[in-house]
C-alpha cells in the first residue's frame, strides 16, 4: 500500500497508520483524534512527520507510509515503507538502551539521546514493508 490516502487513520486493531511518500508537495492534518490523543502529520516524498499531543513522535528522511504503528510501555513496533533508504526518528524514554528489530532481525542496541530520540536507519525498496520493532532493554 503506497501511502495512506488519507495522510493519517485508525485501524481496527487500535494502530494508527500515517504518511504518504507519493505525495509532490507538503500535505498536512491536524487535529486527528485516536484514543484520546490528538495527532498532527506532515508528509511528502521529502519527509514525514508525526506528532501526539504537540510533542514530536516519529520522522522519516525522505518521505514514509507507517502502518499499524503502535506504543507500549517498552516497546515500539511499527511496519514502513517508502521508494528508497530512510532515517528514521523516534521518540522514546530519555537516555535509555533500546534493541531495534528489522524484519525481525536485531540491528543493534542503540541509546536514546537526553531528549529521547532513537535515530536509525533502514533499506526500503518500492511495494516492500519493513517491519520495525523496538524494545527497552
Amino acid at each position: 500500500m503506497p501511502g495512506i490516502k488519507e495522510l493519517i487513520r485508525s485501524e481496527e486493531d487500535g494502530t494508527i497508520s500515517f504518511g504518504n511518500y507519493e505525495l509532490e508537495t507538503k500535505s498536512k492534518l491536524q487535529d486527528f483524534e485516536h484514543q484520546g490523543d490528538l495527532y498532527k502529520v506532515k508528509t511528502f516524498y521529502e519527509i514525514t512527520k508525526l506528532e501526539r499531543n504537540g510533542m514530536f513522535v516519529y520522522e522519516s528522511v525522505p518521505g514514509t507510509a507507517v502502518n499499524h504503528f503502535q506504543v507500549f510501555d517498552t516497546e515500539l513496533t511499527f511496519t514502513v515503507e517508502g521508494t528508497k533508504d530512510a532515517q528514521i526518528t523516534v521518540q522514546l524514554e530519555d537516555d535509555c538502551e533500546y534493541e531495534v528489530y528489522v524484519d525481525g532481525v536485531a540491528v543493534g542496541g542503540m541509546k536514546t539521546n537526553l531528549s529521547g530520540k532513537l535515530v536509525f536507519s533502514v533499506e526500503l525498496s518500492e511495494g516492500q514493508e519493513s517491519g520495525i520493532r523496538i524494545v527497552k532493554r
